[in-house]
């Protein structure tokens, strides 16, 4: 996915409420699952970290995927890219500024199957601005038992953005042309879910 198939229109005064969820329920085992993002460092290399603390809901059904719909919170605060001192300047107010916006949220508005490949297009709410994206859905796993009797199912997701889309413009010029900071970001997640 391009970051040209991401809305840039500003929808700063609404805030995603929860989709209706589609049935079979499940509910994210945040323990198997993963948030990870890339950005460009330098313009040289790109730097990856991850939200370890998560949660969310989802509807689900194998024969419906078009009605598949989800609904996830990720704590900001949980931002993890192996270096201290940048976690803290990312959860600053040049960046996430979590003590004003402490978490990022996804809820679907749609789903559609399109050459093998199921996208869910919601609100992404990042820094108090929300903004319309779509994840490219993949490896969607057959449903199958854990040892407890529970059914477990698992997908792979991906998508790319702007973080200047969501008011984090923060940055520095370097000499040689460039900024220390990309501005274009790549979202991507595995998740497992378990059914309710």
């Amino acid at each position: 996915m391009t970051v040209s198939a991401v809305s840039v229109v500003n929808q700063t005064t609404r805030v995603p409420a929860p989709a209706a969820l589609a049935t079979p329920r499940w509910t994210l085992d945040a323990s198997h699952s993963h948030v990870g993002f890339a950005v460009r460092h330098l313009m040289i290399s790109n730097v990856r970290g991850e939200f370890t603390k998560l949660e969310g809901s989802a509807g689900y059904d194998p024969a419906r995927p078009e009605a598949t719909s989800v609904d996830v919170t990720i704590d900001v605060a949980s931002i993890n890219t192996r270096e201290e001192k940048r976690d803290a300047h990312l959860r600053s107010a040049d960046f996430f500024d979590v003590e004003n916006y402490p978490t990022l949220r996804f809820v679907s508005t749609s789903a559609a199957e399109r050459s093998g490949t199921l996208e869910l297009t919601g609100d992404l709410t990042i820094h108090g601005v929300t903004r319309e994206v779509t994840l490219k859905v993949d490896d969607i796993t057959p449903q199958s038992k854990d040892p407890w009797g529970k059914l477990r199912v698992g997908a792979s997701a991906k998508t790319k953005i702007r973080r200047s889309d969501f008011g984090m413009v923060w940055n520095a010029a370097l000499e040689t042309g460039g900024v220390v900071v990309g501005d274009e970001i790549t979202i991507t997640l595995e998740v497992e879910l378990v059914r309710e």
